[in-house]
């Protein structure tokens, strides 16, 4: 994909993780609600400040994230679907840590 996000803007490829009841039951996507993770696909400059001056992103393409539920906006690209949010709706990075026993 060749697209640059203008501003503060984020392009993202959201992804749910499989959820299983603690009994074992399966849920399917369908039944479950928006996705609220996803995976940085690209990302804009950053946002301006009144003075003018550029304030870079603390995200970069590649990040795992959380972000809000009712804020992305979808758009379809070459067949693909992704979320377009702003900085201020991220709410963490995923990091996972392997640890070895």
């Amino acid at each position: 994909m060749n697209i640059k996000p203008l501003s503060d803007h984020i392009f993202v490829e959201a992804f749910s993780e499989e959820k299983t009841t603690k009994g074992g039951i399966f849920i399917p996507e369908a039944a479950d609600e928006k996705p609220v993770m996803g995976k940085i696909i690209a990302v804009g400059p950053g946002k301006t400040n009144d003075e003018g001056k550029l304030i870079p992103l603390n995200v970069k393409v590649g990040d795992k994230i959380l972000f809000t539920k009712y804020s992305p906006n979808d758009i379809r690209i070459d067949d693909k679907e992704y979320l377009v949010i702003r900085e201020d709706d991220v709410l963490a990075i995923i990091e996972y840590i392997l640890s070895v026993i």
